[in-house]
């Protein structure tokens, strides 16, 4: 009995070694691969010598900045820019790590010099300033947006960032575009509008009057800040879940219209063949999903994981993320973060324990049109294509191997 006791009997700990912070180590020791995971995401000084309560630190800034042990960086190329999905932890994306895709460069442009113009159809083409814009009404909602061309493989060496890092996801504020079409009076006979960017591509795209009507945007805010200059500053055209190339940057110029006006962006780019015809205005962005931890570089233990990923359609609100553990044999319902937003990015969760065996885990997204998210085969044969092109989203994998190691399942 007596043993027992001796066995039993707490560990005395001084006061110094509870003020030198190794208290929490004592009493919280790490007995499960659950709780290693808990606890991967603090950060542990660079040199353990340093008790920081003894040190006086910086103060009071003028920009924050990220802690040093954090580092999210974006991928460029000469084009663009990818998210890294797989080091955020929610569904909103930092406006410094937004994705970014350019067809001439960013343009700068003096706020006080912008104008937007409206004309064609219209009893009034008017001018706006970016003051102008300010004064009307705001509006401010939460929603991705996403790059027709978001989706790459070939190879088991990529991360989420790799093959879908051209998505993000905003709260954006600004003023509804219905607010404008009824300032100046647009026609109840118009059915399309171009929009004119003002790089130096001029980009521009036609866009149906019935979405300029619905929930169309002429954003200026991200973030609860500016546009970034990469994002269109100081204003830009916000389709929610419509592809990204049709979110006009640096918008100057909307003609209101009753054709659409076969810019170059929508005939020879931005089309892609089904069979034997072509694909032209493609506008939704379809309901897609993948899975963000575990991921290609982490490793894995045996043990109880939390699959964690995002889903999002352009047509509406997820309903459903369904998470396959054995390479897609069986399906089971994720738990989805609320609030689920109407054409946004949704946190799903589901809590799984890996017994060591070599396997694949899948997800897919259905949405509130009823839409489910396909397999590359389904895309594969209802096109009548090889891998390509535009409006990917096939199901995704991420292969788990004997050792722990995740890599992705190239289409």
């Amino acid at each position: 009995m007596e043993k027992s006791k001796k066995e039993i009997s707490p560990v005395k700990i001084s006061r110094r070694t509870l003020l030198g912070g190794t208290l929490a180590a004592a009493i919280l020791p790490v007995s499960t691969s659950f709780a290693k995971y808990i606890q991967a995401g603090i950060p542990v000084s660079a040199d353990p010598m340093v008790d920081p309560t003894k040190i006086v630190g910086p103060g009071p800034s003028e920009l924050g900045s990220r802690s040093p042990f954090e580092s999210p960086l974006r991928k460029p190329s000469e084009i663009s820019s990818r998210t890294p999905l797989q080091d955020l932890y929610s569904t909103i994306t930092p406006a410094d790590l937004h994705f970014e895709r350019h067809h001439a460069g960013i343009p700068s442009i003096d706020p006080h010099q912008y104008e937007l113009l409206i004309h064609g159809m219209v009893d009034k083409p008017m001018k706006f300033s970016l003051a102008d814009l300010k004064r009307f009404p705001s509006v401010t909602r939460t929603s991705f947006l996403e790059c027709a061309g978001n989706f790459r493989t070939g190879k088991e060496e990529m991360t989420p960032q790799d093959i879908l890092g051209l998505t993000s996801q905003s709260e954006w504020t600004g003023v509804m575009l219905s607010t404008l079409f009824r300032e100046v009076g647009a026609s109840a006979k118009a059915t399309w509008f171009l929009a004119e960017g003002s790089d130096a591509a001029l980009l521009t795209r036609s866009v149906p009057m019935e979405k300029g009507w619905s929930d169309a945007m002429i954003a200026y805010g991200q973030n609860g800040e500016s546009i970034r200059p990469a994002q269109g500053y100081p204003a830009r055209l916000f389709l929610p879940g419509y592809e990204g190339n049709m979110n006009v940057k640096w918008i100057r110029r909307i003609e209101v219209s009753d054709q659409p006006y076969m810019t170059r962006e929508e005939t020879s780019k931005y089309t892609y063949p089904v069979k034997d015809k072509v694909s032209m205005f493609n506008f939704e962005m379809d309901a897609r999903s993948i899975i963000t931890f575990p991921s290609f570089p982490q490793r894995v233990e045996r043990g109880w994981i939390e699959i964690r990923g995002i889903a999002w359609s352009g047509r509406g609100k997820i309903v459903t993320v369904q998470v396959s553990t054995d390479a897609g044999r069986s399906w089971n319902t994720a738990r989805l973060q609320e609030p689920v937003l109407d054409k946004a990015h949704t946190y799903f969760r589901y809590l799984w324990q890996w017994n060591g065996n070599e396997t694949e885990i899948l997800s897919r997204a259905i949405d509130d049109t009823g839409y489910i998210q396909p397999s590359l085969k389904q895309l594969v044969d209802a096109r009548g294509t090889e891998i390509g092109g535009y409006h990917m989203n096939p199901v995704t994998a991420w292969q788990i191997k004997g050792n722990g190691t995740v890599l992705f399942k190239p289409a």
